[in-house]
């Protein structure tokens, strides 16, 4: 409750309730906390609860990480274990830097605990965030690393504008994620397709293997969307298990407006995805199809409105091996971070489920 009753009262009133404002703010402060190694250090210790997990063959100090977007740019990768996270993934990163969309484009909805953000993937292109991760300091976490399509390439030219960011940050990743799935670069989603998406996976899945020079390939995930039917989604995860796809992170933003407030029905009508808690039983209902429909085989990586520590274990009882937060976060601060990593715990406690290991 400090974090509710005190410091988001304090970021909700940045830039006079700017959304983008008060998340770059955030990440200043926690771009200096990660440079201070005695103190980052310090905070893991408080804050870090031991729930070890191992999923696509990577250790995990526990299962709770941070969602792709919050942190695009790498700049606070310190920070986030000293938050209590258990993993960070960082992007979506493209080859080319780009602007992403124009302001304003990030909208809180403070009734309906939602966001939406029509972004566009702003980032300072894969071989500037390369150049950071070799000066940042040590993660003291798995890192994931999500990557997608520069908006100037054309869809004929995905696979090498994807190919780019890999080969700048494979020595960096832990995973990497494919990101298919923003609803808020033109014509993305269509990579979702079976044969766009058998061409990438199997291009990346061949670099990979290159990089990896004789050593075990980095895993490679792919973010699905929550809009596909399940006709859709049951061929693209035929076409995930065709191309030996380590796992999914499910889900991406929504362009459906289900779930939110009458009186936000106004910021409801902009343009972009949203996140946050209207995205729960969808995410989770999607998370729930996906292991059902690979008979568990694959894991997943639950995301999407996970606003509680119920909604996390909901999450892996679903099927999910691993969870991210993000509007959680935002709503309601760190301390989520802790609490679903000791509800977790109590159940694997309790033997209402055995931890992964994929």
């Amino acid at each position: 409750m400090l974090y509710q009753n005190l410091a988001r009262p304090v970021l909700f009133r940045i830039g006079r309730g700017d959304a983008e404002r008060a998340h770059e703010t955030t990440l200043r402060w926690l771009s200096r906390l990660s440079s201070q190694r005695q103190t980052r250090n310090a905070l893991i210790k408080l804050n870090q609860v031991s729930a070890p997990v191992t999923v696509c063959g990577i250790p995990f100090p526990n299962p709770i990480g941070l969602a792709a977007g919050m942190d695009k740019n790498g700049v606070a990768t310190g920070a986030w274990p000293a938050l209590g996270f258990g993993f960070a993934e960082i992007g979506t990163v493209t080859a080319q830097p780009q602007p992403g969309n124009p302001k304003p484009r990030m909208f809180r909805m403070r009734r309906s605990e939602g966001i939406i953000n029509r972004m566009g993937f702003n980032n300072d292109g894969a071989q500037a965030l390369a150049a950071r991760l070799t000066a940042a300091p040590a993660v003291n976490c798995p890192l994931g690393i999500s990557i997608g399509k520069s908006k100037v390439v054309p869809l004929e030219a995905a696979i090498e504008d994807y190919l780019i960011s890999m080969r700048f940050l494979y020595p960096f990743a832990d995973y990497i994620a494919i990101n298919v799935s923003s609803p808020n670069t033109p014509g993305l989603r269509q990579l979702q397709d079976a044969g766009a998406l058998r061409a990438l996976l199997g291009a990346l899945r061949a670099e990979g293997v290159r990089l990896a020079a004789g050593r075990q390939p980095r895993p490679v995930l792919v973010k699905i969307a929550p809009d596909l039917t399940e006709p859709a989604m049951a061929q693209l995860l035929e076409v995930c298990l065709e191309s030996g796809v380590s796992g999914v992170i499910a889900t991406n933003t929504t362009l459906g407006r289900d779930g939110v407030d009458p009186s936000e029905d106004a910021i409801a009508a902009e343009p972009g995805g949203m996140s946050g808690k209207p995205l729960t039983q969808v995410s989770r209902e999607i998370v729930r199809f996906v292991h059902r429909e690979t008979g568990g085989t694959l894991p997943i990586i639950g995301s999407g409105g996970i606003m509680t520590a119920d909604d996390a274990q909901a999450m892996f009882d679903a099927g999910a091996s691993l969870v991210q937060l993000y509007s959680g976060l935002v709503f309601n601060g760190p301390g989520l971070v802790r609490s679903s990593v000791r509800r977790y715990r109590s159940s694997v406690r309790k033997g209402a489920r055995t931890p992964q290991s994929n």
